[in-house]
């Protein structure tokens, strides 16, 4: 999990790394053959809505939606950030705790209740969708504990799934910190060269014979957030989990253990982990120091 600055030239600076991903990954999908998918673009998985899967229950953090950030329940500022997207239709909180749902609903959100039996974020989603009744062609699953995500990423890895007609799933990578790099809660990302996902691991990787950290090599931090394509997100729950799914305690690891494609967009992004109590100090000075509140 993960939280951004937004701060005026970290925005900028987001927007340019996100606009500079989008124009290799269109340039890449025409050199492949998809000239038809972008020319139609506008209507290509043009239907948009933003999920933000909660629930209370958290062995490291119970309750962690609901915790103030400077006066605001954290799954607020989330919402309130997502709300600014450009490419969301709606937004929407999937949640199974009542007390998250009432909170929700207190400060204008729309809420769908889901199951408790579901395993993760993703397959929450998934409920969430079947209960709307409506057609989308993509879902972004927006992490709960990002209070200031930044809108630009939401709107870059749509654009990217919209431009990536051979992939069903698209998400957003930025730069790790060296003394991230053994941190198992920092998950870890390596792409191929036409930007596609390769694997992601709670480990560092690539592993070099060293055991060190190579401060030469430029080691990618994979964000939270994720985008869908619906029909695929249909499937997803009927898969069988997989070994290395199992092993990293990671769903993404089930979209490329069955074959499928994941694009992946870089941002430069400077990130802060809520996955303490104690984070939430942290978050809130980080906030106070480039007046967030």
């Amino acid at each position: 999990m993960s939280i951004c600055s937004s701060s005026s030239s970290s925005s900028s600076s987001t927007k340019s790394w996100i606009l500079h991903s989008l124009a290799v990954g269109a340039a890449v999908a025409v050199a492949l053959g998809a000239r038809s998918y972008l020319a139609r673009s506008s209507k290509f998985r043009s239907r948009v809505i933003g999920i933000i899967p909660a629930r209370f229950a958290s062995t490291r953090f119970q309750g962690k939606p609901l915790v103030q950030i400077l006066g605001k329940p954290m799954i607020q500022r989330t919402w309130e950030r997502a709300k600014l997207a450009e490419t969301l239709d709606q937004v929407v909180v999937a949640t199974d705790d009542e007390k998250i749902a009432e909170c929700c609903r207190s400060f204008g959100a729309e809420v769908i209740m889901t199951a408790e039996s579901c395993r993760n974020g993703t397959e929450r989603c998934t409920e969430a969708l079947e209960k709307l009744g409506k057609k989308y062609d993509i879902a972004v699953n927006i992490q709960g504990d990002e209070p200031l995500i930044e809108p630009e990423i939401i709107d870059g890895i749509v654009k990217a799934l919209q431009a990536a007609p051979d992939a069903v799933f698209s998400t957003a990578v930025t730069s790790l910190k060296p003394e991230d790099a053994y941190d198992p809660n920092r998950v870890k990302c390596v792409v191929d060269n036409l930007g596609y996902a390769i694997y992601f691991s709670r480990g560092l990787i690539p592993y070099n014979k060293s055991g060190k950290v190579n401060p030469q090599f430029p080691y990618l931090l994979h964000l939270g957030i994720q985008s869908y394509d619906t029909k695929f997100l249909k499937i997803y729950p009927e898969l069988t989990p997989t070994p290395l799914q199992l092993e990293e305690d990671l769903e993404q690891l089930k979209v490329l253990e069955n074959g499928y494609k994941m694009k992946v967009i870089k941002v430069d992004h400077e990130t802060h982990g809520v996955d303490t109590p104690e984070d939430v100090e942290k978050i809130e000075r980080f906030m106070r120091e480039r007046n967030l509140a």
